[in-house]
Protein backbone atom coordinates (compact mmCIF):
# COMPACT_ATOMS: atom_id res chain seq x y z
CA UNK A 1 0.00 0.00 0.00
CA UNK A 2 1.06 3.59 -0.51
CA UNK A 3 0.15 6.44 1.88
CA UNK A 4 -3.28 6.71 3.50
CA UNK A 5 -1.98 6.26 7.03
CA UNK A 6 -2.75 9.65 8.50
CA UNK A 7 -6.52 9.79 8.83
CA UNK A 8 -6.89 6.23 10.08
CA UNK A 9 -4.08 6.14 12.64
CA UNK A 10 -6.00 7.67 15.60
CA UNK A 11 -7.13 5.01 18.13
CA UNK A 12 -10.69 6.42 18.21
CA UNK A 13 -10.90 7.18 14.50
CA UNK A 14 -11.42 10.52 12.80
CA UNK A 15 -13.80 12.64 10.77
CA UNK A 16 -12.76 11.72 7.21
CA UNK A 17 -15.16 9.03 5.88
CA UNK A 18 -12.88 8.43 2.89
CA UNK A 19 -9.83 7.49 4.97
CA UNK A 20 -8.24 4.29 3.78
CA UNK A 21 -9.78 1.08 5.12
CA UNK A 22 -10.41 -2.38 3.72
CA UNK A 23 -12.93 -5.18 4.01
CA UNK A 24 -11.26 -8.07 2.15
CA UNK A 25 -9.92 -9.65 5.33
CA UNK A 26 -10.93 -13.13 4.18
CA UNK A 27 -8.20 -12.92 1.53
CA UNK A 28 -5.44 -12.24 4.09
CA UNK A 29 -3.48 -14.25 6.61
CA UNK A 30 -1.09 -11.51 7.75
CA UNK A 31 -1.43 -7.70 7.61
CA UNK A 32 1.75 -5.60 7.84
CA UNK A 33 1.32 -2.01 8.96
CA UNK A 34 4.14 -0.37 7.04
CA UNK A 35 5.72 3.06 6.94
CA UNK A 36 9.18 4.51 6.45
CA UNK A 37 9.79 5.34 10.11
CA UNK A 38 12.39 3.35 12.05
CA UNK A 39 9.73 1.63 14.19
CA UNK A 40 6.14 1.54 13.01
CA UNK A 41 3.55 0.41 15.56
CA UNK A 42 0.18 -0.73 14.19
CA UNK A 43 -2.56 1.59 15.53
CA UNK A 44 -5.11 -0.18 17.77
CA UNK A 45 -7.87 0.30 15.18
CA UNK A 46 -6.02 -1.86 12.64
CA UNK A 47 -5.13 -4.49 15.21
CA UNK A 48 -8.75 -4.67 16.41
CA UNK A 49 -10.19 -5.04 12.91
CA UNK A 50 -7.61 -7.61 11.82
CA UNK A 51 -7.99 -9.75 14.94
CA UNK A 52 -11.78 -9.70 14.56
CA UNK A 53 -11.26 -11.53 11.25
CA UNK A 54 -8.51 -13.87 12.46
CA UNK A 55 -5.73 -11.96 10.69
CA UNK A 56 -2.31 -11.43 12.28
CA UNK A 57 -0.87 -7.91 12.42
CA UNK A 58 2.83 -7.07 12.16
CA UNK A 59 4.65 -3.84 12.86
CA UNK A 60 7.63 -2.70 10.80
CA UNK A 61 11.27 -2.16 11.74
CA UNK A 62 13.11 -0.50 8.85
CA UNK A 63 16.49 1.12 8.32
CA UNK A 64 17.15 2.88 5.02
CA UNK A 65 20.12 4.26 3.14
CA UNK A 66 23.03 6.01 4.89
CA UNK A 67 21.04 7.09 7.96
CA UNK A 68 19.83 3.51 8.29
CA UNK A 69 23.37 2.18 8.01
CA UNK A 70 24.41 4.52 10.85
CA UNK A 71 21.61 3.18 13.04
CA UNK A 72 22.57 -0.41 12.21
CA UNK A 73 26.20 0.19 13.15
CA UNK A 74 25.05 1.34 16.60
CA UNK A 75 22.46 -1.40 17.11
CA UNK A 76 24.62 -4.27 15.91
CA UNK A 77 27.95 -3.14 17.34
CA UNK A 78 27.91 -6.05 19.80
CA UNK A 79 25.94 -9.22 20.34
CA UNK A 80 24.55 -7.81 23.61
CA UNK A 81 23.25 -4.64 21.95
CA UNK A 82 21.63 -6.66 19.15
CA UNK A 83 19.84 -8.82 21.73
CA UNK A 84 18.81 -5.78 23.78
CA UNK A 85 17.13 -4.05 20.83
CA UNK A 86 15.42 -7.31 19.85
CA UNK A 87 14.00 -7.61 23.37
CA UNK A 88 12.61 -4.07 23.25
CA UNK A 89 10.78 -4.82 19.98
CA UNK A 90 9.33 -8.02 21.44
CA UNK A 91 8.16 -6.11 24.53
CA UNK A 92 6.42 -3.50 22.37
CA UNK A 93 4.50 -6.12 20.40
CA UNK A 94 3.44 -8.01 23.52
CA UNK A 95 2.35 -4.85 25.35
CA UNK A 96 0.39 -3.41 22.42
CA UNK A 97 -1.22 -6.67 21.35
CA UNK A 98 0.08 -7.16 17.81
CA UNK A 99 1.67 -10.29 16.39
CA UNK A 100 5.25 -9.63 15.33
CA UNK A 101 7.52 -7.72 13.00
CA UNK A 102 8.57 -7.22 9.41
CA UNK A 103 12.34 -6.58 9.47
CA UNK A 104 13.52 -4.48 6.53
CA UNK A 105 17.23 -3.60 6.45
CA UNK A 106 17.61 -1.48 3.30
CA UNK A 107 21.12 -0.28 3.97
CA UNK A 108 24.58 -1.46 2.96
CA UNK A 109 26.47 -2.90 5.94
CA UNK A 110 30.09 -3.76 6.57
CA UNK A 111 30.54 -7.50 6.84
CA UNK A 112 31.62 -7.20 10.49
CA UNK A 113 28.02 -6.37 11.53
CA UNK A 114 26.33 -9.32 9.78
CA UNK A 115 26.78 -11.89 12.57
CA UNK A 116 25.19 -9.53 15.09
CA UNK A 117 22.40 -8.72 12.62
CA UNK A 118 21.72 -12.46 12.37
CA UNK A 119 21.71 -12.66 16.17
CA UNK A 120 19.20 -9.79 16.26
CA UNK A 121 16.84 -11.70 13.93
CA UNK A 122 17.32 -14.98 15.79
CA UNK A 123 16.83 -13.45 19.26
CA UNK A 124 13.82 -11.41 18.19
CA UNK A 125 12.15 -14.49 16.71
CA UNK A 126 12.68 -16.51 19.89
CA UNK A 127 11.52 -13.69 22.18
CA UNK A 128 8.42 -13.07 20.07
CA UNK A 129 7.46 -16.75 20.10
CA UNK A 130 7.84 -16.82 23.89
CA UNK A 131 5.91 -13.59 24.49
CA UNK A 132 3.15 -13.95 21.87
CA UNK A 133 2.25 -17.52 20.85
CA UNK A 134 1.70 -17.77 17.11
CA UNK A 135 3.67 -14.61 16.43
CA UNK A 136 5.76 -14.04 13.30
CA UNK A 137 9.04 -12.38 12.40
CA UNK A 138 9.38 -11.88 8.63
CA UNK A 139 12.62 -10.89 6.88
CA UNK A 140 12.39 -8.53 3.92
CA UNK A 141 14.49 -9.26 0.84
CA UNK A 142 16.98 -6.36 0.86
CA UNK A 143 20.43 -6.56 2.46
CA UNK A 144 22.29 -9.81 1.78
CA UNK A 145 24.42 -11.98 4.03
CA UNK A 146 27.45 -10.29 2.45
CA UNK A 147 26.23 -6.86 3.60
CA UNK A 148 25.30 -5.70 0.10
CA UNK A 149 22.00 -3.93 -0.54
CA UNK A 150 20.95 -6.24 -3.37
CA UNK A 151 17.29 -7.25 -3.77
CA UNK A 152 17.24 -10.90 -4.84
CA UNK A 153 13.51 -11.02 -5.77
CA UNK A 154 13.50 -14.66 -4.64
CA UNK A 155 14.86 -16.90 -1.90
CA UNK A 156 18.55 -17.40 -2.65
CA UNK A 157 21.78 -18.29 -0.91
CA UNK A 158 22.29 -14.59 -0.23
CA UNK A 159 19.16 -14.10 1.94
CA UNK A 160 18.46 -17.67 3.09
CA UNK A 161 20.67 -17.37 6.22
CA UNK A 162 18.19 -14.77 7.55
CA UNK A 163 15.20 -16.85 6.39
CA UNK A 164 16.56 -19.81 8.37
CA UNK A 165 16.49 -17.76 11.59
CA UNK A 166 12.94 -16.40 11.40
CA UNK A 167 9.41 -17.29 10.26
CA UNK A 168 9.50 -16.23 6.64
CA UNK A 169 10.82 -14.13 3.79
CA UNK A 170 8.95 -11.27 2.09
CA UNK A 171 10.39 -11.24 -1.44
CA UNK A 172 10.91 -7.91 -3.20
CA UNK A 173 8.31 -7.02 -5.84
CA UNK A 174 10.28 -7.19 -9.08
CA UNK A 175 10.51 -10.97 -9.39
CA UNK A 176 10.23 -12.80 -12.72
CA UNK A 177 7.92 -15.61 -13.78
CA UNK A 178 10.18 -18.52 -12.74
CA UNK A 179 11.29 -17.01 -9.41
CA UNK A 180 8.47 -18.51 -7.28
CA UNK A 181 9.51 -21.98 -8.44
CA UNK A 182 13.15 -21.22 -7.66
CA UNK A 183 12.15 -19.97 -4.20
CA UNK A 184 10.06 -23.06 -3.47
CA UNK A 185 12.97 -25.31 -4.42
CA UNK A 186 15.35 -23.38 -2.17
CA UNK A 187 12.89 -23.37 0.77
CA UNK A 188 12.21 -27.12 0.70
CA UNK A 189 9.63 -28.00 3.38
CA UNK A 190 9.24 -24.28 4.19
CA UNK A 191 8.06 -23.18 0.75
CA UNK A 192 4.87 -21.68 2.23
CA UNK A 193 7.01 -19.38 4.38
CA UNK A 194 8.14 -17.48 1.29
CA UNK A 195 5.85 -14.53 0.47
CA UNK A 196 6.10 -13.16 -3.06
CA UNK A 197 5.67 -9.38 -3.07
CA UNK A 198 3.20 -7.79 -5.47
CA UNK A 199 2.98 -4.04 -6.01
CA UNK A 200 -0.76 -3.35 -6.34
CA UNK A 201 0.02 -0.25 -8.40
CA UNK A 202 1.77 -2.48 -10.94
CA UNK A 203 5.17 -0.81 -10.74
CA UNK A 204 7.73 -3.21 -12.27
CA UNK A 205 5.66 -6.15 -11.02
CA UNK A 206 5.06 -9.38 -12.90
CA UNK A 207 1.40 -9.47 -13.98
CA UNK A 208 0.63 -5.81 -13.23
CA UNK A 209 -1.60 -4.71 -10.34
CA UNK A 210 -4.60 -2.64 -8.21
CA UNK A 211 -6.98 -3.07 -4.84
CA UNK A 212 -12.93 0.23 3.65
CA UNK A 213 -15.17 0.90 9.05
CA UNK A 214 -16.19 4.25 7.82
CA UNK A 215 -19.40 6.08 7.05
CA UNK A 216 -21.15 9.34 6.34
CA UNK A 217 -23.45 8.99 9.36
CA UNK A 218 -23.93 6.70 12.37
CA UNK A 219 -27.13 4.67 12.78
CA UNK A 220 -28.42 2.23 15.37
CA UNK A 221 -31.65 0.30 14.99
CA UNK A 222 -32.26 2.08 11.70
CA UNK A 223 -32.23 5.49 13.36
CA UNK A 224 -29.55 8.08 12.78
CA UNK A 225 -27.73 9.06 15.98
CA UNK A 226 -25.11 11.23 14.28
CA UNK A 227 -24.98 12.99 10.92
CA UNK A 228 -21.22 13.55 11.10
CA UNK A 229 -18.91 11.66 8.71
CA UNK A 230 -16.38 9.40 10.43
CA UNK A 231 -13.73 6.72 10.13
CA UNK A 232 -12.76 4.17 12.77
CA UNK A 233 -11.78 0.75 11.50
CA UNK A 234 -12.10 -0.58 15.08
CA UNK A 235 -15.87 -0.29 14.56
CA UNK A 236 -15.75 -2.62 11.58
CA UNK A 237 -17.98 -5.65 12.02
CA UNK A 238 -17.17 -9.09 10.62
CA UNK A 239 -16.97 -8.44 6.88
CA UNK A 240 -18.81 -10.37 4.12
CA UNK A 241 -16.85 -12.21 1.45
CA UNK A 242 -18.08 -10.27 -1.55
CA UNK A 243 -16.33 -10.83 -4.86
CA UNK A 244 -13.98 -8.08 -6.00
CA UNK A 245 -13.99 -7.25 -9.73
CA UNK A 246 -12.49 -3.92 -10.60
CA UNK A 247 -13.41 -0.73 -8.78
CA UNK A 248 -16.34 -2.10 -6.82
CA UNK A 249 -17.48 -5.26 -5.13
CA UNK A 250 -20.02 -6.95 -7.34
CA UNK A 251 -21.39 -10.23 -8.60
CA UNK A 252 -20.69 -11.47 -12.11
CA UNK A 253 -23.39 -10.67 -14.68
CA UNK A 254 -25.36 -13.81 -15.44
CA UNK A 255 -27.79 -14.64 -18.24
CA UNK A 256 -30.98 -14.01 -16.32
CA UNK A 257 -29.60 -11.85 -13.50
CA UNK A 258 -28.19 -8.37 -13.77
CA UNK A 259 -27.51 -7.41 -10.20
CA UNK A 260 -24.69 -5.65 -8.39
CA UNK A 261 -23.91 -6.63 -4.79
CA UNK A 262 -21.93 -3.95 -3.00
CA UNK A 263 -21.18 -2.44 0.38
CA UNK A 264 -23.02 0.87 0.73
CA UNK A 265 -21.94 3.70 3.03
CA UNK A 266 -23.73 6.88 1.95
CA UNK A 267 -27.34 5.67 2.22
CA UNK A 268 -29.26 5.52 5.51
CA UNK A 269 -28.08 2.44 7.44
CA UNK A 270 -29.51 0.15 10.10
CA UNK A 271 -26.39 -0.13 12.23
CA UNK A 272 -23.01 1.61 12.07
CA UNK A 273 -22.13 3.17 8.72
CA UNK A 274 -22.58 0.53 5.99
CA UNK A 275 -24.68 -2.31 4.61
CA UNK A 276 -24.78 -4.82 1.76
CA UNK A 277 -26.93 -3.61 -1.14
CA UNK A 278 -28.25 -5.63 -4.08
CA UNK A 279 -29.30 -3.48 -7.00
CA UNK A 280 -30.15 -4.07 -10.66
CA UNK A 281 -32.75 -6.06 -12.58
CA UNK A 282 -34.11 -9.51 -11.80
CA UNK A 283 -36.42 -11.86 -13.69
CA UNK A 284 -39.77 -12.47 -12.07
CA UNK A 285 -39.26 -16.21 -11.73
CA UNK A 286 -35.61 -16.23 -10.54
CA UNK A 287 -34.00 -16.58 -7.12
CA UNK A 288 -30.67 -14.77 -6.84
CA UNK A 289 -28.17 -15.91 -4.20
CA UNK A 290 -24.72 -14.63 -3.24
CA UNK A 291 -22.48 -15.99 -0.48
CA UNK A 292 -21.73 -13.56 2.34
CA UNK A 293 -19.76 -15.79 4.72
CA UNK A 294 -18.24 -19.23 4.72
CA UNK A 295 -16.50 -21.18 7.44
CA UNK A 296 -16.92 -24.13 9.77
CA UNK A 297 -19.12 -23.35 12.79
CA UNK A 298 -20.01 -26.50 14.72
CA UNK A 299 -23.69 -26.55 15.64
CA UNK A 300 -25.23 -27.85 18.87
CA UNK A 301 -28.45 -29.72 19.55
CA UNK A 302 -31.32 -27.31 20.15
CA UNK A 303 -32.24 -24.07 18.47
CA UNK A 304 -30.51 -20.85 17.49
CA UNK A 305 -31.88 -17.37 16.92
CA UNK A 306 -30.99 -15.58 13.69
CA UNK A 307 -31.46 -11.83 13.26
CA UNK A 308 -31.17 -9.71 10.13
CA UNK A 309 -32.46 -6.33 8.98
CA UNK A 310 -33.78 -5.38 5.54
CA UNK A 311 -34.48 -2.14 3.70
CA UNK A 312 -36.14 -3.09 0.40
CA UNK A 313 -38.38 -1.70 -2.32
CA UNK A 314 -42.02 -2.79 -2.08
CA UNK A 315 -41.78 -5.63 -4.63
CA UNK A 316 -38.40 -6.96 -3.43
CA UNK A 317 -37.96 -9.87 -1.02
CA UNK A 318 -34.74 -10.62 0.90
CA UNK A 319 -33.90 -13.72 2.90
CA UNK A 320 -30.92 -15.70 4.10
CA UNK A 321 -29.93 -19.28 3.45
CA UNK A 322 -27.74 -21.42 5.69
CA UNK A 323 -25.48 -24.08 4.19
CA UNK A 324 -24.99 -27.05 6.54
CA UNK A 325 -22.76 -30.07 6.15
CA UNK A 326 -22.72 -33.45 7.92
CA UNK A 327 -20.43 -36.41 7.42
CA UNK A 328 -23.27 -38.85 7.95
CA UNK A 329 -26.23 -36.92 6.57
CA UNK A 330 -24.64 -34.99 3.70
CA UNK A 331 -25.31 -31.36 2.81
CA UNK A 332 -28.48 -29.38 3.37
CA UNK A 333 -29.62 -25.79 2.90
CA UNK A 334 -32.22 -23.87 4.92
CA UNK A 335 -33.91 -20.78 3.50
CA UNK A 336 -35.07 -18.15 6.00
CA UNK A 337 -37.46 -15.41 4.91
CA UNK A 338 -40.50 -13.49 6.01
CA UNK A 339 -42.29 -13.99 2.67
CA UNK A 340 -41.85 -17.74 2.20
CA UNK A 341 -44.46 -17.88 -0.58
CA UNK A 342 -42.37 -15.63 -2.81
CA UNK A 343 -39.63 -18.29 -2.87
CA UNK A 344 -41.90 -21.35 -2.91
CA UNK A 345 -43.36 -20.36 -6.26
CA UNK A 346 -40.06 -19.96 -8.10
CA UNK A 347 -38.51 -22.57 -10.35
CA UNK A 348 -35.37 -22.78 -8.18
CA UNK A 349 -37.18 -23.62 -4.95
CA UNK A 350 -35.77 -27.15 -5.01
CA UNK A 351 -32.39 -25.69 -4.01
CA UNK A 352 -33.50 -25.60 -0.39
CA UNK A 353 -34.15 -28.58 1.87
CA UNK A 354 -36.41 -26.66 4.23
CA UNK A 355 -37.91 -23.24 4.84
CA UNK A 356 -38.10 -21.24 8.08
CA UNK A 357 -40.46 -18.32 8.57
CA UNK A 358 -38.90 -15.15 10.02
CA UNK A 359 -40.98 -12.64 11.95
CA UNK A 360 -40.71 -8.89 12.37
CA UNK A 361 -39.17 -7.69 15.62
CA UNK A 362 -40.77 -4.71 17.33
CA UNK A 363 -38.38 -1.74 17.13
CA UNK A 364 -36.64 -0.73 20.38
CA UNK A 365 -37.06 2.96 19.71
CA UNK A 366 -39.25 5.09 17.44
CA UNK A 367 -40.51 3.12 14.46
CA UNK A 368 -38.35 3.43 11.36
CA UNK A 369 -40.35 2.98 8.17
CA UNK A 370 -37.40 1.91 6.03
CA UNK A 371 -35.53 -0.76 7.99
CA UNK A 372 -37.24 -3.89 9.30
CA UNK A 373 -35.54 -6.25 11.77
CA UNK A 374 -36.42 -9.93 11.42
CA UNK A 375 -35.94 -12.87 13.78
CA UNK A 376 -36.12 -16.60 13.06
CA UNK A 377 -35.70 -19.71 15.20
CA UNK A 378 -33.73 -22.46 13.48
CA UNK A 379 -33.47 -25.99 14.85
CA UNK A 380 -29.89 -27.23 14.86
CA UNK A 381 -28.17 -30.55 15.34
CA UNK A 382 -24.73 -31.35 16.71
CA UNK A 383 -24.08 -33.55 13.68
CA UNK A 384 -23.99 -30.50 11.37
CA UNK A 385 -21.46 -27.76 10.64
CA UNK A 386 -22.53 -24.33 9.37
CA UNK A 387 -20.40 -23.80 6.25
CA UNK A 388 -22.03 -20.77 4.61
CA UNK A 389 -24.47 -17.87 4.95
CA UNK A 390 -25.97 -16.42 1.76
CA UNK A 391 -28.16 -13.47 0.87
CA UNK A 392 -31.16 -14.66 -1.16
CA UNK A 393 -33.25 -12.32 -3.31
CA UNK A 394 -36.41 -12.60 -5.38
CA UNK A 395 -39.43 -10.56 -6.46
CA UNK A 396 -42.83 -10.82 -4.82
CA UNK A 397 -45.36 -13.11 -6.46
CA UNK A 398 -48.12 -11.57 -8.60
CA UNK A 399 -50.75 -14.14 -7.74
CA UNK A 400 -50.76 -15.65 -11.25
CA UNK A 401 -49.33 -19.13 -11.64
CA UNK A 402 -48.45 -20.87 -14.89
CA UNK A 403 -49.79 -24.39 -14.25
CA UNK A 404 -48.31 -25.74 -17.50
CA UNK A 405 -44.71 -25.06 -16.48
CA UNK A 406 -42.47 -28.10 -16.74
CA UNK A 407 -39.89 -26.69 -14.37
CA UNK A 408 -39.47 -28.17 -10.90
CA UNK A 409 -41.83 -26.34 -8.60
CA UNK A 410 -44.37 -23.73 -9.61
CA UNK A 411 -43.65 -20.95 -12.07
CA UNK A 412 -45.28 -17.57 -12.39
CA UNK A 413 -46.80 -16.41 -15.64
CA UNK A 414 -44.57 -13.86 -17.40
CA UNK A 415 -41.75 -15.23 -15.26
CA UNK A 416 -39.06 -14.19 -17.74
CA UNK A 417 -39.94 -10.51 -17.41
CA UNK A 418 -37.15 -8.48 -15.73
CA UNK A 419 -38.03 -5.87 -13.12
CA UNK A 420 -35.94 -3.44 -11.07
CA UNK A 421 -34.57 -4.80 -7.81
CA UNK A 422 -33.13 -2.77 -4.92
CA UNK A 423 -32.65 -4.03 -1.36
CA UNK A 424 -30.16 -3.66 1.48
CA UNK A 425 -29.17 -6.11 4.21
CA UNK A 426 -27.56 -5.34 7.55
CA UNK A 427 -27.11 -6.65 11.10
CA UNK A 428 -26.83 -10.42 10.50
CA UNK A 429 -26.30 -12.21 13.81
CA UNK A 430 -26.72 -15.71 15.24
CA UNK A 431 -26.93 -16.65 18.90
CA UNK A 432 -28.11 -19.50 21.09
CA UNK A 433 -31.80 -19.18 21.93
CA UNK A 434 -31.05 -19.83 25.61
CA UNK A 435 -28.27 -17.24 25.67
CA UNK A 436 -29.71 -14.46 27.79
CA UNK A 437 -28.12 -11.14 26.99
CA UNK A 438 -28.65 -9.58 30.39
CA UNK A 439 -26.47 -6.51 30.69
CA UNK A 440 -25.05 -5.58 34.11
CA UNK A 441 -27.14 -2.85 35.76
CA UNK A 442 -25.72 0.65 35.99
CA UNK A 443 -24.86 0.18 39.67
CA UNK A 444 -22.49 -2.67 38.72
CA UNK A 445 -20.16 -0.22 36.99
CA UNK A 446 -17.65 2.25 38.35
CA UNK A 447 -17.12 5.29 36.12
CA UNK A 448 -14.41 7.91 36.45
CA UNK A 449 -13.27 11.10 34.76
CA UNK A 450 -9.55 11.71 34.29
CA UNK A 451 -7.37 14.61 33.09
CA UNK A 452 -10.32 17.02 33.08
CA UNK A 453 -9.39 20.23 31.30
CA UNK A 454 -11.54 23.31 30.67
CA UNK A 455 -10.62 26.13 28.32
CA UNK A 456 -12.40 29.24 27.11
CA UNK A 457 -13.97 29.01 23.66
CA UNK A 458 -16.03 32.21 23.41
CA UNK A 459 -18.11 34.53 25.55
CA UNK A 460 -20.93 32.00 25.50
CA UNK A 461 -19.20 28.62 25.67
CA UNK A 462 -16.19 26.69 26.89
CA UNK A 463 -14.30 23.58 25.74
CA UNK A 464 -13.93 20.34 27.69
CA UNK A 465 -11.36 17.58 27.31
CA UNK A 466 -11.15 14.47 29.50
CA UNK A 467 -10.71 10.72 29.63
CA UNK A 468 -13.83 8.75 30.64
CA UNK A 469 -13.15 5.27 32.00
CA UNK A 470 -15.39 2.51 33.33
CA UNK A 471 -15.10 -0.99 34.78
CA UNK A 472 -17.29 -3.53 36.50
CA UNK A 473 -17.07 -3.41 40.29
CA UNK A 474 -17.97 -7.10 40.51
CA UNK A 475 -15.95 -10.27 39.87
CA UNK A 476 -17.59 -10.62 36.46
CA UNK A 477 -15.30 -9.76 33.55
CA UNK A 478 -16.65 -7.39 30.90
CA UNK A 479 -16.86 -9.19 27.54
CA UNK A 480 -18.51 -6.66 25.27
CA UNK A 481 -17.50 -6.06 21.68
CA UNK A 482 -17.64 -2.28 21.97
CA UNK A 483 -19.18 0.65 23.84
CA UNK A 484 -21.17 3.54 22.37
CA UNK A 485 -20.52 6.82 24.18
CA UNK A 486 -23.11 9.63 24.40
CA UNK A 487 -23.31 12.92 26.28
CA UNK A 488 -26.37 14.84 27.51
CA UNK A 489 -26.05 18.55 28.26
CA UNK A 490 -28.40 19.48 31.13
CA UNK A 491 -29.59 22.98 32.02
CA UNK A 492 -31.40 24.65 34.95
CA UNK A 493 -34.70 24.43 33.05
CA UNK A 494 -36.02 21.04 34.20
CA UNK A 495 -38.73 21.15 31.53
CA UNK A 496 -36.25 21.46 28.71
CA UNK A 497 -35.32 18.18 27.02
CA UNK A 498 -31.60 17.54 27.30
CA UNK A 499 -29.78 17.28 24.00
CA UNK A 500 -28.13 13.89 23.55
CA UNK A 501 -25.08 13.71 21.31
CA UNK A 502 -23.29 10.62 20.05
CA UNK A 503 -19.56 11.01 20.74
CA UNK A 504 -18.10 7.81 19.34
CA UNK A 505 -17.23 4.17 19.93
CA UNK A 506 -14.71 2.62 22.30
CA UNK A 507 -13.19 -0.84 21.88
CA UNK A 508 -11.71 -0.72 25.40
CA UNK A 509 -13.07 0.54 28.72
CA UNK A 510 -12.00 4.13 28.14
CA UNK A 511 -12.85 7.00 25.80
CA UNK A 512 -11.09 10.32 25.21
CA UNK A 513 -13.18 13.46 24.74
CA UNK A 514 -11.38 16.33 23.05
CA UNK A 515 -12.54 19.96 22.86
CA UNK A 516 -16.23 19.27 23.45
CA UNK A 517 -18.10 22.58 23.19
CA UNK A 518 -20.23 23.31 26.27
CA UNK A 519 -22.62 26.30 26.15
CA UNK A 520 -22.57 28.44 29.30
CA UNK A 521 -26.21 27.62 30.12
CA UNK A 522 -25.29 23.95 30.66
CA UNK A 523 -25.19 23.20 34.39
CA UNK A 524 -24.20 19.51 34.27
CA UNK A 525 -23.11 16.83 31.84
CA UNK A 526 -24.17 13.21 31.73
CA UNK A 527 -21.89 10.81 29.84
CA UNK A 528 -23.61 7.54 28.92
CA UNK A 529 -21.62 4.37 28.18
CA UNK A 530 -23.68 1.81 26.23
CA UNK A 531 -22.29 -1.78 26.21
CA UNK A 532 -22.81 -3.67 22.93
CA UNK A 533 -22.86 -7.46 22.66
CA UNK A 534 -21.08 -9.52 20.00
CA UNK A 535 -24.47 -10.33 18.45
CA UNK A 536 -25.32 -6.64 17.91
CA UNK A 537 -27.50 -6.26 21.01
CA UNK A 538 -27.25 -3.02 22.99
CA UNK A 539 -28.19 -2.09 26.52
CA UNK A 540 -31.09 0.32 26.91
CA UNK A 541 -29.64 3.80 27.39
CA UNK A 542 -31.65 4.42 30.56
CA UNK A 543 -30.01 1.36 32.16
CA UNK A 544 -26.43 2.11 31.08
CA UNK A 545 -23.57 3.26 33.32
CA UNK A 546 -23.20 7.03 33.50
CA UNK A 547 -20.68 9.66 34.54
CA UNK A 548 -21.92 13.04 35.79
CA UNK A 549 -19.75 16.11 35.54
CA UNK A 550 -20.43 19.69 36.66
CA UNK A 551 -18.83 22.43 34.53
CA UNK A 552 -16.49 24.83 36.26
CA UNK A 553 -18.15 27.86 37.76
CA UNK A 554 -18.45 30.85 35.45
CA UNK A 555 -16.51 32.97 37.88
CA UNK A 556 -13.47 30.71 37.65
CA UNK A 557 -10.74 32.04 35.41
CA UNK A 558 -10.41 29.76 32.41
CA UNK A 559 -7.16 29.10 30.63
Amino acid sequence: MQGGYRDDAAPQGGANPDAYALWHWHLMDVFVYFSHYLVTLPPPCWTNAAHLHGVKVLGTFITEWEKGAEICREMFATKDSAQMYAERLAELAAALGFDGWLINIEAKLDHQFIDNLKEFVNHLTKRMHAAVPGSLVIWYDAVTVNGNLSWQNKLSKYNKPFFDLCDGLFVNYTWKEKYPQDSAAAAGDRKYDVYMGIDVFGRKTYGGGQWNGHGYQVCYGGLQVSSDPWNNISCQSFQPMLKYTGDEVQTPVQTSIKLTTSETFKDEQFSGGGSVTVKGSLEQNVIFSEQLFNGGLYMEDGSVLLFYSVNADANCVVGLSLDLSSRNKGNTSILIANDIAAFHRKKQNGMYSSYVQSDKVAPQGPDNQNWVLYQATVQSSASYTLTGINIVCTLKTTGEVNTESEEDGSSEANGNRSLPYHASLCHVSIRNSNDDKLFPPAKSWMTEGWYISWSKNSNTSKLLSLKVSWKLNTSRQASFMKYNVYVEKLTVDSNAKASRNFLGVASVEAFYVSNLQIPDEVTSLKFIIQPCGHDGSRQELEECPKLFLVPVDHSVTLI
